[in-house]
């Protein structure tokens, strides 16, 4: 399995550098000095605050809104998309809950797995420092071997203070 913690280090270097927040201010201002960069085809789709859905066959395969974006965040995007069930139990702290209606950090990067695999991802984590920090810190702390649980409260106390309400996401089971 891939190590996380060397990624964790140099996408979090490269995350400070490229992305400065949630609020629909930056990215409505993002959008529109990248609106060339996304142009929408037939499977995307624009939710609440200019989020694109895009569906793609399976969770291996990334959706096209991503080709334009750093590696680092492509990578993000793998890891949550490796990672998704996880991150169900695992609430995001940027006010997506309430701008977006997500339930979980899972939703910042999947709004939705299909029965039949195909699954609907969300370009909502791509502007969005909180996002991205949360589901790598879950994945590398998964890969080191600690349970949802404690994944979950950690996240819980190291975003409780100078972040946003966090998501209605359930508690994980013991």
């Amino acid at each position: 399995m891939k190590n996380y913690w060397f990624l964790f280090v140099s996408v979090m270097a490269s995350v400070v550098l490229v992305i400065t927040g949630c609020s629909s201010n930056d990215r409505n201002s993002h959008e529109s000095t990248n609106h060339e960069e996304r142009t929408v085809s037939d499977s995307h789709q624009h939710g609440e605050g200019g989020d694109i859905f895009e569906t793609t066959k399976d969770i291996v395969m990334l959706p096209s809104f991503l080709s334009n974006q750093p590696e680092q965040i492509q990578n993000i995007y793998q890891i949550a998309g490796q990672n998704h069930e996880l991150l169900s139990w695992i609430p995001c702290y940027c006010g997506c809950g309430e701008s977006a209606g997500h339930t979980s950090n899972k939703n910042c990067f999947i709004r939705e797995v299909k029965p039949n695999g195909e699954v609907v991802w969300d370009s909502h984590a791509i502007t969005c420092t909180a996002c991205l920090e949360i589901a790598l810190q879950s994945a590398v702390m998964k890969e080191k071997g600690a349970s949802a649980l404690e994944i979950r409260q950690y996240i819980d106390e190291q975003y409780k203070e100078g972040y946003a309400k966090p998501t209605p996401t359930p508690m994980p089971s013991l």
